[in-house]
């Protein structure tokens, strides 16, 4: 019983209470906290990025999702005066390459589409992988103005981190013909030479640009904003590209015939100065500038001046009438032939003895243009040339022109007078021998050279000021008519039906210590004298066949050219001896 009891007791005392369980267990409460903790964590990062800091986000998606698209701007065309075209760009492509990409994506693992893109750029495939294989780099330009169907080829060669980018390319119809005026323009379209140089910024437009949105795949799902670019300005030019092209192929084949190093022409509209034709050769073709040289660029009718040599005895025949010591009909001595003044020596081929002053230009006669300049003042016989622009640029505002070579001097002797009258002592360019001889035929008003027809002022007229009086400068426009008749130094200057009055001019190039055995041959003349339209110059510098007078060689030439300009621009004939010859032949004919 005892024992039993005390059993019981013993079992009593190892039994474990039972305690109550309490509602909320301690870890419970703890992942309670934690998760509260980082709802409210979210919460507070997401009020941060919604409202106190939204920018960083926003822009970094942004930067995944929007693009900016710029809209192409082609340079302005330029053209003649009717609208032909000299000048437009085209669309092209430029291939680029990505060299991270290229490295991410193993790019270099397609040896032979590497090879095909090296043999459609011509270059070695070893340099051109070289030229991508830096990593860090993310552009790199492999070749510029493609043609579209190399583009296509290289698009289609599909090499990861190649791609093609829109770029436009200039273009030039004529080639070479007026390549020396309108100049070219560099690899981005700008332009580094001639009328595409100096009007670069009128020529280049400004870009648009387009802001997009892309889904992930890249693809466009919508447009936030398009800006509109500046349009280019167009230029056009006062020339005529049928007498341009028309005096370019006589200069080019005269500079080949006469074995000459160079060969110029200008051709003036009398009445406005606009000029209708400046050609030079030897020329380039700027659409292919493997010939391209600074030669070959140089514009030589404003850029070369000369000694212009009897081409400037027109001149001293009208200072000696602007002054009024002598008169249209009045003779001069030139007996016997030749005169020393000063220990220097002044002659003519022949004497030519008692001479008019219309036979002075006609024989060209250096002792008669002598006498006359040392006939007058000697300001007032510098001061003529410097009124008809021999001295100053000729106001057409092209790159590189020269203003001539003139050393003033404080006393003159009387041979350096009398060797300016017959046209050295100074040299001038081939387009200020052209203004001195549209402001003859103008009836002795100067006006400056223009080149381009002015975009902004309809209606303009340049200035004008009358520098020889009108009586005179006809006169010896119809003195030096004689120069291309029978008897003159000029006869193959003559072009059938029309009038036609210039004068040749044939000097030797000055050397160190004196003058050497090479020439320049010019002839200046006017067409038609009865009512002059043109003034054309042509130049040929070193003749080096048998022929080296202007009569020969620059004269023909100038017939070839002012022929051709009159008959394109439709002007009336007005030589009626050649109008009664062809009706002679007409009839002959039974027509």
């Amino acid at each position: 019983m005892s024992t039993t009891t005390a059993n019981r007791n013993k079992a009593r005392r190892g039994a474990k209470q039972n305690v109550t369980p309490s509602l909320v267990h301690w870890r419970f409460v703890v992942v309670l906290f934690v998760v509260i903790l980082v709802f409210v964590v979210l919460a507070a990062r997401a009020a941060y990025i919604q409202v106190i800091e939204p920018d960083a986000l926003i822009e970094q998606g942004d930067s995944r999702t929007l693009r900016t698209r710029n809209m192409p701007a082609y340079r302005g065309l330029i053209t003649d005066r009717h609208g032909a075209e000299l000048a437009v760009s085209v669309p092209v492509r430029a291939i680029y390459a990505d060299p991270k990409v290229i490295h991410d994506r193993d790019g270099f693992a397609q040896t032979r589409r590497w090879r095909a893109l090296a043999d459609v750029l011509g270059q070695d495939v070893d340099e051109l992988r070289e030229r991508v294989s830096n990593p860090k780099r993310r552009f790199v330009y492999l070749q510029r103005q493609v043609s579209p169907a190399m583009a296509e080829y290289v698009d289609k060669l599909d090499i990861p981190g190649i791609y093609l980018r829109r770029e436009s390319r200039r273009y030039y119809p004529t080639g070479e013909v007026a390549a020396q005026i309108i100049g070219i323009t560099d690899v981005d379209d700008n332009g580094i030479d001639g009328l595409e140089r100096l009007y670069n910024d009128w020529l280049t437009g400004t870009p648009g640009s387009r802001k997009i949105r892309r889904d992930a795949k890249g693809r466009q799902v919508e447009i936030l904003e398009t800006q509109s670019g500046e349009a280019a300005g167009n230029l056009q030019l006062t020339i005529d590209q049928r007498i341009q092209a028309l005096a370019y192929r006589e200069i080019k084949e005269a500079m080949l015939y006469y074995q000459a190093s160079s060969a110029s022409a200008i051709v003036l509209d009398v009445h406005s100065g606009e000029v209708l034709a400046m050609v030079n050769a030897p020329s380039f073709n700027p659409n292919d500038r493997s010939d391209v040289s600074a030669h070959r660029m140089r514009n030589r009718v404003i850029t070369d001046s000369f000694e212009p040599g009897s081409a400037l005895k027109p001149l001293a025949v009208l200072t000696a009438l602007e002054f009024g010591n002598v008169s249209v009909g009045d003779t001069v001595d030139t007996h016997p032939g030749w005169m020393r003044l000063g220990g220097s020596l002044v002659k003519d081929v022949r004497n030519y003895g008692e001479l008019s002053l219309e036979e002075i230009i006609q024989h060209s006669s250096n002792m008669g243009t002598s006498r006359l300049a040392l006939s007058v003042p000697k300001q007032f016989l510098l001061d003529t040339y410097y009124n008809v622009g021999l001295m100053s640029d000729t106001g057409s505002n092209m790159p590189g022109e020269s203003s001539g070579i003139f050393h003033e001097r404080s006393r003159w002797s009387d041979f350096e007078l009398a060797t300016l009258s017959f046209g050295y002592g100074i040299s001038v360019t081939t387009a200020q021998l052209a203004r001195m001889y549209a402001t003859l035929a103008n009836g002795g008003i100067k006006r400056p050279l223009t080149i381009i027809k002015n975009p902004q002022t309809e209606g303009w007229q340049p200035t004008e000021e009358r520098v020889i009086s009108e009586k005179n400068a006809a006169a010896v426009l119809a003195m030096m008519e004689s120069v291309t008749q029978k008897g003159g130094t000029a006869t193959k200057a003559a072009v059938p039906g029309y009038r036609v009055a210039g004068k040749t001019g044939t000097s030797r190039k000055a050397v160190a210590g004196g003058y050497g055995e090479e020439y320049v041959n010019i002839f200046a003349g006017v067409a038609p004298v009865s009512d002059p339209q043109l003034v054309t110059v042509v130049l040929i510098n070193e003749p080096g066949g048998d022929l080296y007078h202007a009569g020969d060689t620059a004269a023909p030439v100038f017939s070839a050219i002012m022929q051709g300009a009159l008959q394109m621009l439709n002007i009336a004939p007005d030589d009626k001896q050649v109008t009664s010859t062809l009706w002679m032949k007409g009839a002959a004919s039974g027509s």
